[in-house]
């Protein structure tokens, strides 16, 4: 069966009955139908729980299914009697119509209900990208209504956002139609989980802090060179009615029926890749053990998860899972997508080289790990004996997961493990001092995690560290922008490369997230659709959806 026939044939609990397991009830709740709520965010606010972090290698075509291993670990925590809740993000609704298809986690390891939470779930997504173009009609109107605030129009940097893999909007002209429909400049699209809007509600501790971000919300420069912000253009209340509901996390459930938190969807690769901390917190709040994801690679998800989100949130994991894949590892050691079926124990153990440097790079936070191999159909027993072996001559713990398969039945030594490892005492630390240069922490990012040489910068990333500095925000941490496919700045340096160059082209502030958002190679935030877009296959059929995944 697929993904979604599963999901499909899967006979959920009452949203009712999945919060009881968390200490809640239904007046807890705000009940979006018999399977979804949302909960208010009151009950974030006792974190006592363990947190387990799960992030993977560097991404490849054949798959590591860090998603599928979340699930299945918390489930395989419940069948160890823990009360467990996991935390994951929202997913976008481009991918889902782009590549991916739906992202709920795989074959017997699923959120539920599938169909609901990839497409509108709650409409926190609608909120978000309301939110943000709310904002840009407010600054757009400033100009047309007189521009009191001496707006710059060719330095406005808040862009217009979509929820949707769409190439033709990334440069667009607005204003276009005479007088009468206000003033022609260039503009842009964003999709929506890159927007600010979507980083801050992830941020937020709670509705007092989300204003607070709200308002200070860098939207263009004017003719001095000096801030315009959403506090200026008195759009943060406004803003704020908007998002009301969407800062609360949504319940639902895995096909096993533990509790699940599904909260925000920034993208790691041009975000920071969480899901909201009121979400995190919330699980924590409840449950004894809180497992959540952070996106794409240890490089990218999980350094963002510990140097932005747990320092804004004041988390300290408490153990972490690196998933890996013997196809992607082979992918990494050389061998071609289309021959990853074949036996091929010297690839594999060439591409260990890159999970390799993701076990270093998470020592360096302080931090215990268990390694997840999350096994497919075409791995043998000598290459799953090779990689074990080589886990047990290094020293590090492994587990064969086998969660797509049989669910958390197949991650019981895994969370066994986990467990093992949640127990002793780690010492987390960040990577970088927030009082630390700019050039500095984009330096220790790429040098320390992703093992660059040296790092350059173009001009206009010169010339925008001289202004973060100029408006005193040299102190906030660094979310870099890169691509997911590779430990440097080019998607096609599989492996472990060394001896490379980053580039920094440019930088901008997120003064309401708290962070610089810094661009390296050529990563857009605004994606395109593929030749043959997930979303042809898709239907709907005797009122059920058919071919999300």
């Amino acid at each position: 069966m697929t993904d979604l026939e599963i999901a499909q044939s899967t006979k959920a609990l009452k949203i009712v009955e999945i919060a009881k397991k968390l200490g809640l009830n239904e007046d807890d709740l705000d009940l979006y139908g018999k399977y979804k709520a949302k909960i208010d965010i009151k009950h974030s606010n006792n974190p006592k729980g363990k947190l387990v972090l799960v992030t993977a290698i560097n991404p490849t075509p054949a798959g590591e299914g860090k998603s599928t291993t979340t699930i299945g670990l918390a489930d395989a925590f419940s069948l160890l009697n823990k009360k467990v809740c996991v935390a994951l993000r929202e997913p976008s609704f481009g991918p889902v119509l782009g590549v991916k298809g739906g992202a709920c986690g795989g074959g017997y390891s699923q959120v539920i209900p599938m169909e609901d939470i990839n497409l509108h779930f709650t409409g926190d997504f609608h909120a978000i990208t309301t939110a943000n173009n709310t904002i840009a009609a407010f600054l757009d109107n400033s100009i047309y209504q007189g521009n009191e605030l001496r707006i710059d129009p060719t330095r406005i940097i808040w862009h217009r956002c979509l929820d949707m893999n769409d190439r033709a909007l990334r440069n667009v002209i607005v204003g276009l139609g005479g007088s009468s429909n206000g003033i022609p400049r260039e503009d842009h699209f964003d999709i929506s989980v890159a927007s600010e809007i979507m980083a801050a509600l992830c941020l937020a501790s709670d509705f007092d802090d989300l204003r607070d971000r709200i308002g200070r919300m860098i939207v263009a420069y004017d003719y001095d060179k000096n801030p315009v912000t959403v506090d200026m253009l008195k759009a943060t209340g406004c803003v704020l009615m908007i998002l009301k509901d969407a800062i609360k996390p949504n319940l639902v459930q895995t096909l096993a029926h533990t509790p699940a938190i599904i909260h925000g969807g920034p993208f790691a690769n041009i975000a920071h890749g969480c899901n909201s901390v009121i979400a995190t917190k919330t699980a924590l709040s409840l449950a004894d053990i809180a497992v959540t994801e952070a996106g794409f690679g240890a490089d990218l998800g999980a350094e963002k998860f510990f140097d932005i989100k747990c320092r804004q949130a004041n988390l300290k994991p408490n153990c972490v899972v690196i998933v890996a894949t013997i196809r992607a590892l082979k992918m990494h050691g050389g061998v071609l997508k289309e021959d990853l079926a074949k036996e091929n124990v010297s690839a594999l153990l060439d591409g260990v080289k890159n999970l390799e440097k993701h076990i270093e790079n998470i020592k360096k936070f302080g931090l215990s790990y268990v390694i997840a191999i999350n096994k497919f159909l075409t791995d043998t027993d000598e290459e799953i004996n090779a990689l074990l072996n080589w886990a047990k001559d290094n020293n590090h713990p492994i587990s064969l997961s086998e969660v797509w398969a049989k669910g958390g039945e197949g991650a019981i030594d895994l969370a066994n493990k986990v467990l093992n490892e949640m127990d002793k005492e780690n010492n987390f630390k960040f990577l970088y001092n927030e009082d630390d240069s700019i050039k500095k922490k984009i330096e220790t990012i790429c040098k320390e995690i992703y093992g660059a040489s040296s790092v350059i910068y173009t001009q206009q990333a010169k010339n925008e560290i001289a202004r973060m500095k100029r408006l005193n925000l040299t102190n906030l941490p660094i979310c870099m922008a890169k691509t997911q496919y590779s430990l440097s700045d080019n998607p096609k340096l599989l492996g472990r490369p060394e001896g490379f160059e980053i580039t920094i082209r440019e930088i901008k502030p997120s003064a309401g997230a708290k962070f610089l958002v810094v661009l390296t190679g050529d990563i857009l935030t605004m994606p395109g659709l593929p030749k043959e877009p997930a979303g042809t296959k898709m239907d709907v059929k005797d009122g059920k959806i058919v071919g999300l995944f």
